[in-house]
């Protein structure tokens, strides 16, 4: 696998703008009635239309037979080894929060979760609980106090939130205390060297105290850990590739991601027509922009197979409206795909076109796995799509004499 830097002197700026739209969760599975995919049964006419004139492919976002997380997905696609540069969940979510993570803090990612009378998990999410109820807890959460060290909870989004120790000697490598099924109690925690010994003590202290604080709750009466991170450090991709770029992701996670590679976060709207009317906004002052559809991923990760197809259909609408902006390039791929027949992320490949003007169609008729996989560019690395990127975008000049 290629590192971005390894052909730096390739890499060359020039006016010309890229617009790379990240479908999360975006590739699916056959519907086992039907045998067709989400893609396959959604009616997506101008996703359909612009592969026709796109050039197209699969991409792997890590390794045969790996599922990845949202994180390393995403870093692949921005041309990163996700090998290489594994950065936990937890700073992601800080960072998307704008909660300050100095050197030596440790962020999780936060789930409140539902236990039954046993302590066994009955349902990971909460029942996905609104923000204005998740706010109120995490306040409460805050109230809990660890020996030698300063704690702090923030809200995300929903369900979701991130807990922050700071203090001497953390260390980031624990193990999890999401068990990711339900039907068991949540995990405590274990240290992975002696170093995080003390990290993983006052972990299970946290929690420990979170059950009894929300003990009288109705859903959110227990708290999922996972993701634990320090600070990452990764070389700026607006540097590496001679590159101004912009992240608009209403979710916060993504705008960590966008955040850890460099780019600039571009404050944005709740939803996907928010982000796009945000691209319109700021399309002269960049020439990289990075934006985010989440609404395919959470459905697929429900098991909901209609619901995924709705979403995709939902996001179908909003092509013309980038197009119109007519960018040099304009990608559209999935940081992984999250089939609704498996209720979570897989390994499978992930559908992706590539629209510029050099690009003339190929007789690839619909955005599809099936029909991709037909399209010129094969079966490739998430790794590589910013170099094809680069290229049609006359960014990327000759290597060796």
């Amino acid at each position: 696998m290629i590192d971005l830097e390894q052909i730096r002197d390739c890499y060359t700026a020039t006016p010309s703008k890229i617009v790379m739209l990240v479908v999360d969760g975006l590739g699916g599975l056959a519907h086992p009635v039907t045998r067709r995919s989400e893609l396959e049964t959604a009616r997506i006419p101008n996703l359909d239309a612009m592969a026709r004139e796109s050039a197209c492919g699969l991409t792997t976002p890590m390794l045969p037979g790996v599922a990845p997380g949202s994180g390393p997905g995403h870093l692949a696609l921005f041309g990163y080894d996700p090998l290489k540069y594994l950065i936990g969940r937890g700073a992601l979510e800080a960072l998307g929060i704008d909660m300050e993570l100095m050197p030596g803090d440790v962020a999780a990612r936060g789930n409140f979760c539902t236990v039954d009378g046993g302590g066994l998990l009955t349902d990971r999410r909460a029942g996905r609980i609104a923000s204005e109820l998740s706010a109120p807890l995490c306040r409460r959460l805050n109230q809990i106090k660890l020996p030698g060290v300063e704690l702090s909870v923030m809200p995300v989004e929903g369900y979701r939130f991130v807990l922050r120790l700071r203090g001497e000697g953390l260390s980031e490598r624990i193990t999890e205390t999401d068990p990711q099924v339900v039907g068991v109690p949540p995990l405590t925690t274990k240290a992975l060297d002696l170093g995080a010994t003390k990290t993983s003590r006052l972990v299970n202290q946290f929690a420990d105290q979170a059950r009894q604080l929300l003990a009288e709750e109705e859903r959110a009466n227990m708290v999922l850990l996972r993701g634990f991170a320090q600070m990452p450090s990764l070389p700026p991709m607006g540097q590496v590739y001679h590159l101004n770029p912009a992240g608009i992701a209403a979710y916060p996670m993504y705008r960590g991601l966008a955040t850890v590679a460099g780019m600039r976060i571009i404050p944005t709207g709740h939803d996907f027509a928010g982000e796009v009317e945000t691209l319109h906004q700021s399309y002269g002052d960049h020439d990289f922009f990075f934006i985010h559809y989440k609404p395919a991923d959470t459905a697929g990760e429900d098991g909901n197979f209609s619901a995924k197809v709705l979403r995709l259909e939902e996001l179908d609408p909003f092509i013309p409206r980038i197009r119109e902006l007519d960018p040099d390039v304009f990608m559209i791929a999935g940081d992984h795909s999250t089939p609704a027949v498996m209720a979570g992320h897989s390994w499978h490949p992930v559908p992706f076109m590539l629209h510029s003007k050099l690009t003339k169609g190929e007789g690839v008729p619909r955005f599809n796995e099936r029909d991709c996989a037909q399209g010129s560019i094969g079966r490739i690395p998430a790794t590589q799509v910013m170099l094809l990127a680069l290229a049609h975008a006359g960014k990327l000049i000759k290597y060796g004499p």
